[in-house]
């Protein structure tokens, strides 16, 4: 494929995903008393009133990127799905609108991608035209984005694909189930069931798990699950700009509001979507917000987050917390970057997350 079609294929794909993955399914405008205890005082501690002002696009980042930091929101950033029939309605249509990029991934870097089940979950094998020989008895297993309501199908494979075109790995990636026929803990016990069947066929310590958003969010959680049902953990993971707390409560969750042109801000359709997952459940519980849980015997990890990135705090507080258990733990955080948008297709700085997380991977998991 030549760089130009591809090229062409990223920039739609990057429409999708802001579209998608961002803010055209934003949630409708919080109500009365919400938008009063956002700006509610602390004890006698006051919010800063911030001045108007307008953000240019940075001149620090490549030209590729810069197109992706100047798009707009999406139209109809504020629309938010009334009914479980137009939420999965919504789940088809982000599924359509990705299909083209997904396939001109999978060409561009001539990957094999075989659709299968492990303990009756659909996965997407994907395997390279070349898998580097350090890394032809390793495996990682890719968890993706999407609030836990997006992306079903191959739709969902985009960032394992990358993974293993840049990475040069094997990967399996998981279809689980999702909300809102499938709440929590459907997406979680998907994730769990995959592992044990790879388990018994790898060493663990030679297999990642990796993903972004409710990606990196399960990512975390399927470890401390497994940590404490005494399965063996895997050699490393990748949590990118995960969805660490569903109450929504880091610094850059306002900070970030209106910067990040993903996300956009707290009223987002991912605050609609998180919900419907968690049910009536304690949005503190570990098992939905991995931030409130104990990292302490963690593998190595790496996380990925930029500067504009609503999930920002959540990475940074993930990245601190584990440091805090001892655990070896990398943070990469690209300029300019709203949330997930290293996972555009060919962009010098995707290219730049990929063979970081990679050589993290190549380094800490086993020979």
């Amino acid at each position: 494929m030549s760089d130009l079609s591809f090229a062409a294929i990223n920039k739609q794909l990057s429409l999708s995903r802001r579209m998608f993955l961002g803010s055209s399914l934003a949630a409708a405008t919080l109500p009365a008393v919400a938008r009063a205890q956002e700006a509610a005082p602390i004890g006698n501690l006051e919010p800063r009133q911030l001045p108007a002002r307008s953000l240019p696009v940075p001149t620090t980042v490549s030209k590729e990127l810069q197109a992706v930091i100047a798009a707009p929101y999406a139209p109809e950033w504020n629309a938010l799905p009334e009914d479980s029939a137009a939420w999965k309605d919504l789940a088809a249509k982000s599924a359509e609108s990705a299909a083209p990029a997904i396939a001109a991934i999978r060409e561009h870097f001539g990957l094999t991608v075989e659709k299968t089940t492990m303990a009756g979950v659909p996965v997407f094998v994907i395997t390279p035209k070349e898998i580097a020989p350090r890394n032809r008895d390793r495996l990682l297993v890719h968890v993706h984005g999407g609030g836990y309501v997006l992306f079903p199908g191959e739709a969902g494979a985009g960032e394992g694909m990358m993974m293993a075109g840049h990475g040069k790995f094997k990967v399996v990636s998981i279809d689980y189930r999702m909300a809102p026929d499938f709440p929590y803990p459907a997406a979680l016990d998907d994730v769990m069931a995959v592992w044990r069947v790879l388990m018994a066929a790898y060493d663990p310590r030679k297999m990642a798990i990796f993903g972004t958003s409710a990606g990196g969010a399960l990512t975390l959680c399927a470890t401390l699950r497994a940590k404490a049902e005494g399965l063996a953990l895997p050699g490393a993971i990748g949590p990118g700009s995960p969805l660490a707390d569903l109450t929504w409560s880091g610094d850059t969750i306002m900070a970030n509001a209106f910067v990040d042109n993903a996300l956009v801000s707290r009223r987002s359709w991912a605050t609609g979507a998180s919900a419907i997952y968690a049910g009536e459940r304690d949005l503190r519980d570990p098992m939905l917000s991995p931030i409130f849980g104990d990292f302490s015997g963690f593998p190595p990890a790496i996380l990925t987050s930029g500067t504009r990135d609503l999930f920002l705090s959540d990475t940074v507080r993930t990245h601190r917390k584990l440091r805090q258990a001892d655990v070896v733990a990398e943070l990469q955080v690209f300029e300019g970057q709203s949330h997930a948008q290293y996972l555009t297709p060919s962009l010098p700085e995707s290219e730049e997350a990929f063979a970081e997380i990679a050589k993290f991977f190549e380094t800490h998991l086993a020979s």
